[in-house]
């Protein structure tokens, strides 16, 4: 099936120019990017659970401010996994080296954070 003029322009306006990589880089690179919108979700569903069932467990601060940093790093990784998958493709398309991720060491400092302020929220002042 050949593409339409609209796919292919924003085809073009996206992905720049190259050589249409081997299908299975192009869909690995989409595997890749659906597993970082998986993780999205489920931050998006801690945020949530947080809120709706830890009544008491927390104060209304740390509570906020965990469900905020849950909802806050879900919206990071869904917008990072996007520009990963487009920097990939576009890397791919180039035959250039593939770039380095951000979205793994974001992820691994906000889930620190968020594992720290947990910790201080339950172990704070008796």
């Amino acid at each position: 099936m050949l593409p339409t003029a609209s796919s292919s322009a924003l085809s073009r306006l996206l992905l720049g120019q190259g050589q249409e990589p081997d299908p299975r880089f192009t869909l690995a690179n989409e595997r890749t990017f659906l597993a970082w919108i998986r993780t999205a979700l489920a931050l998006l569903a801690s945020g949530i659970a947080v809120e709706a069932f830890t009544l008491g467990l927390f104060s209304p601060n740390a509570k906020r401010a965990l469900v905020v940093g849950l909802l806050g790093l879900s919206l990071i990784v869904s917008l990072s996994a996007f520009w990963r998958w487009l920097s990939v493709e576009r890397a791919l398309r180039q035959q250039a080296p593939l770039p380095v991720s951000l979205l793994t060491p974001l992820l691994s400092g906000g889930c620190a954070l968020l594992v720290g302020g947990v910790i201080a929220a339950l172990w704070g002042p008796w």
